[in-house]
């Protein structure tokens, strides 16, 4: 598996966070950058049809307003998405997630449980899993992919987790 690790200015915490850990890694400002793009879609539309009306006013533009609304709330998602992924890979800032990785860290050591979760699936599989969703967050705009497979391919940089536990 070619997992290389890239320079980054920040630790790097995991190249191929599964699903579930990134949306729980969300900041509030990555709630309100979605939040902002979804009610730019509506507003957008009401917008232009104050300034360049179309005359379809009513169901038409409620209707308009809708599609535009989840259309954007779809783009806020994977934006939100994409940089918690590059707080993860260390792209961007990313101190509050070192400290809530170790956190969580320490909470599923104590429990005897691995980090990554245990899967199901065999290993060739779960190497085919982390192939295609790792960096995948860069090719957003191709392909929305997230990583849903547990598996241990994952790379890291020195210190996010205790040296004894690697």
């Amino acid at each position: 598996m070619n997992n290389k690790l890239h320079k980054a200015p920040y630790p790097i915490i995991d190249t191929d966070p599964i699903f579930s850990r990134v949306v729980r890694y969300f900041r509030w400002s990555d709630y309100a950058i979605a939040a902002g793009f979804t009610a730019f879609g509506p507003a957008m539309m009401y917008w232009l049809e104050k300034y360049q009306p179309t005359g379809n006013t009513g169901k038409p533009l409620i209707r308009a307003m809708k599609v535009s609304a989840g259309v954007t709330g779809m783009t806020g998602f994977l934006l939100a998405y994409q940089l918690v992924c590059m707080r993860f890979v260390g792209m961007t800032e990313n101190s509050r997630e070192i400290k809530k990785y170790r956190i969580e860290y320490a909470k599923l050591k104590a429990q005897g449980k691995p980090m990554h979760g245990v899967s199901s699936l065999p290993l060739s599989m779960q190497r085919t899993a982390a192939a295609y969703s790792t960096w995948a967050f860069l090719n957003f705009d191709v392909f929305p992919m997230f990583n849903f497979v547990n598996h241990p391919y994952h790379g890291q940089s020195e210190g996010v987790i205790p040296e004894e536990d690697r």
